[in-house]
């Protein structure tokens, strides 16, 4: 059966996905915000930055692959001198292979860095090149992770956290879908602050299924400054694309929500932007935020931990408040 949609509802063909695209399987878009998209038909060499890789990281895979390189550069600096002989070197107290090894692994280490201890040295001439050109990588090496470094503590971050879900709940004297995030850094408020929301829709036409993707309208899409948390609503009312459809028509059009939020923080002098995507196993039907803030003396108190608190709407209740 056809997914009949509101014909009043404003389509958007810029959402970069196509405008009736139906080559996409799973989301759009990841909950980190990143495209859930793999290119192919280029060599690795030339489809992956390495730079950027490695300043779009995690902290902890940033570290690792720098102690990798570390550890392996040395290892094979180590197999080099080996190669060449442990006379090359003096000052080697070990007997055995193993304390060689540990031994002239230190001195590449010592090199590689440019500490240079020097009860190890080199006293052949290749050994003495090879330890020239190890102390110039040493050099390039701490030059080219101090900048990836600096570049990963400079670039500007929306440090903002969405909700878990998506709710679609009683609004004034209508249905509405909200979601919300909040800043979560101190000393961190993003000033003129806009969000866009589009909602993709799979559809049938001419027998076959495709997607439709949907501008919503949004009852604030733009606010000055965010110290605190936002919930956007989006009002389900004679143009929604949403009138009309249940939970089980969500899942059926294989519903997901695409959110940017875009604002200018000033720690960075620049914009930031966030995104995200709620598909329709994240949209939560008849409940409603809890309220994630409170007041102590003379201070309003954030509760971040209530972020993605939701309540059952007293959807009867509201009907008949509505009359």
């Amino acid at each position: 059966m056809a997914l009949r949609i509101n014909p009043f509802s404003r389509i958007n063909n810029d959402t970069g996905f196509g405008n009736s695209s139906n080559s996409y399987v799973g989301r759009f878009i990841n909950r980190d915000g990143t495209f859930n998209l793999r290119k192919e038909g280029l060599p690795v060499w030339e489809r992956v930055s390495l730079y950027h890789t490695l300043l779009n990281l995690p902290a902890w895979k940033f570290f690792f692959a720098i102690i990798f390189f570390f550890v392996s550069i040395n290892l094979v600096y180590t197999l080099i001198y080996l190669a060449l002989g442990a006379h090359e070197f003096q000052g080697i107290l070990g007997t055995s292979k193993w304390e060689v090894f540990k031994e002239i692994y230190f001195f590449s280490t010592e090199t590689f860095t440019t500490v240079g201890y020097g009860r190890v040295n080199p006293v052949g001439d290749g050994a003495n090149l090879v330890a020239s050109i190890e102390a110039l990588n040493g050099f390039l090496y701490l030059a080219v992770f101090t900048g990836l470094i600096y570049g990963r503590f400079s670039k500007p971050k929306a440090f903002l956290k969405f909700s878990d879900h998506a709710v679609i709940a009683p609004y004034k004297d209508k249905m509405g879908l909200m979601f919300r995030f909040a800043s979560f850094k101190d000393m961190h408020t993003l000033t003129d602050v806009e969000v866009k929301a589009n909602i993709a829709l799979l559809v049938q036409e001419d027998d076959k299924a495709v997607y439709r993707f949907y501008e919503l309208t949004l009852e604030r899409s733009r606010i000055q400054n965010l110290p605190m948390n936002w919930t956007v609503v989006h009002p389900i009312d004679d143009d929604s694309p949403l009138l009309g459809l249940n939970e089980e028509d969500i899942k059926a059009a294989d519903v997901e929500i695409y959110v940017l939020v875009r604002g200018f923080d000033d720690v960075f002098s620049n914009f930031v932007l966030k995104r995200t995507s709620y598909t329709w196993e994240e949209i939560l039907f008849n409940r409603r935020f809890v309220p994630m803030y409170r007041e102590t003396g003379n201070t309003t108190v954030l509760e971040l931990q209530k972020l993605n608190v939701t309540v059952p709407a007293d959807v009867k209740k509201e009907a008949e408040r509505l009359g």
